[in-house]
């Protein structure tokens, strides 16, 4: 793991976990672990399944094989690495004498995990997406940088099927009928992550669960495709601020 520890330990911080994009590390998010313990925060990352520490392969060839294979090499990074932060935070906020309630972020499949724990974990009370999205099937995904090459998604194997039937957050949502504070930072020409992912996770929302819909921000980037989203200091600070924001996150 990486961490960020607050100046001062003495009042109980709260917990962020900031989760780093396909191919990224625990090592690539310090500058916002930096931020988060900046506004307060104890600030840690983990490596995703298959990343980092935990790499079988190298990351152009681990993302080569995701985008040949999406739903069969995605869905289970997206789900394991969110059972792992769950226990992650299980482990900070014991040892560390954290605060029992806890924010969550990341970018691009980072803010996809980000969401999916919201929907496993009671604790998270607030997250911040910079281009992801609540729907693993992500309809109409592109090819980075390749907006007429649509991306052949292929099938799940069978454990890839059960992570997706019980963690992808638009197939699950009463998991977040208790409303936990979501921001969704989107670029409007990203064709990778479209935007509108989010806008049906809130709408599907709102026919069940109203408060959990009106919990939802959602702030779309004029002329921005995904990776100058996913880039953005302004993007990354707006998200940072959110996290920080000390209204209703302690439900």
């Amino acid at each position: 793991m990486a961490y960020s520890a607050p100046a001062s330990m003495t009042t109980g911080p709260r917990l962020a976990i900031w989760l780093p994009f396909l191919g990224g590390t625990k090592e690539t998010t310090f500058p916002v672990l930096e931020k988060l313990s900046e506004q307060g925060f104890f600030a840690l990352s983990l490596d995703p399944w298959q990343h980092g520490e935990r790499a079988t392969e190298p990351a152009k060839e681990l993302m080569t094989q995701v985008f040949d294979g999406f739903r069969e090499r995605m869905w289970p990074i997206l789900g394991l690495t969110a059972l792992d932060a769950y226990r992650v935070a299980d482990w900070a906020i014991s040892t560390h004498g954290l605060a029992n309630h806890y924010v969550a972020g990341g970018v691009s499949m980072g803010g996809d995990i980000a969401v999916a724990l919201a929907g496993a974990d009671i604790r998270v009370t607030r997250v911040a997406a910079i281009v992801a999205t609540p729907d693993w099937t992500r309809p109409g995904m592109t090819r980075v940088g390749e907006r007429e090459n649509m991306i052949e998604q292929g099938d799940p194997t069978a454990f890839g099927q059960w992570l997706y039937s019980r963690l992808d957050p638009a197939s699950n949502l009463p998991a977040y009928a208790r409303a936990p504070a979501i921001s969704f930072e989107l670029g409007a020409a990203d064709t990778h992550v479209p935007p509108t992912g989010a806008s049906r996770f809130r709408e599907a929302l709102g026919t069940t669960f109203p408060k959990a819909a009106d919990a939802i921000r959602i702030t779309v980037h004029d002329g921005l495709d995904h990776l100058e989203a996913a880039r953005s200091p302004d993007l990354q600070n707006r998200a940072v601020t959110w996290l920080g924001d000390e209204e209703n996150v302690a439900r």
